[in-house]
């Protein structure tokens, strides 16, 4: 199971989620895509889809998780949606979501690879989301906020979690150098206050296809599988993969 989270919103991670999603089932892996923004879900935005059932089906008991898994045929993978708009998810009870977090744990076992599209931040939807994960991609960008917040995430997981694996994804970045340098700076802090060094995972360009694939509704990896920032999720994804 790999988590995908981010400090605070607008750094792409949804549309990072998605694409790593695609990128798996690109290479054989049997995929899920997990909707766990329980807040401001929107992975069936990004994609397009009207699912007739959701994962606020699940948590209301009227259906099982297997249940809720719907099919994204032209990209071979499985997603459960969560429900959009639906801020009340966002505060269920712990017990119930421990027991969602067990049940998702439950259902990983059908599949090679489970990626969980986070919330942003450190509530405890999504703290407890990362307890069963094996790798959490934290997603940010060159904005101050950005790394602030992403450093305040790691931070949190890594005094919960010392031995957790945590790597970095920098994301829309207009240069190698200009990613390496955001990654640099995001590592002394972790390293000079929490004395821990979470490796890079891959940088992901800045790229106008992206937002075109998003208001199109498509994987990029589908609309535009030739582009500079599929082509660095496909890196990405083949190094984690190794």
């Amino acid at each position: 199971m790999i988590a995908v989270a981010s400090g605070k919103g607008g750094v792409g991670k949804t549309w990072f989620a998605i694409t790593l999603a695609h990128a798996l089932s690109r290479r054989g892996q049997r995929t899920l895509l997990f909707d766990g923004d329980l807040g401001l879900a929107n992975v069936d935005i990004q994609l397009g889809l009207m699912p007739k059932h959701d994962l606020g089906n699940v948590i209301s008991g009227r259906l099982t998780l297997n249940q809720a898994t719907i099919r994204l045929a032209d990209a071979g993978f499985d997603i459960i949606a969560g429900r959009s708009g639906s801020g009340s998810l966002a505060s269920i009870p712990t017990g119930r979501l421990r027991i969602l977090s067990d049940d998702l744990a439950l259902l990983a076992v059908a599949y090679d690879k489970v990626i969980l599209d986070l919330g942003a931040g450190v509530e405890q939807t999504v703290r407890q989301f990362t307890h069963d994960v094996g790798t959490c991609l934290v997603v940010t960008t060159d904005e101050p906020t950005a790394l602030t917040d992403a450093y305040a995430f790691i931070k949190v997981i890594h005094m919960e979690r010392p031995g957790a694996d945590i790597r970095i994804v920098i994301n829309m970045i207009n240069s190698t150098r200009e990613g390496e340098r955001t990654y640099n700076t995001l590592l002394k802090a972790c390293q000079g206050f929490l004395k821990f060094s979470p490796p890079l995972q891959g940088l992901v360009r800045r790229d106008p296809k992206v937002r075109e694939s998003i208001r199109s509704q498509t994987s990029i990896l589908t609309r535009f599988p030739n582009s500079e920032a599929a082509q660095d999720v496909e890196s990405l994804t083949e190094k984690l993969l190794t």
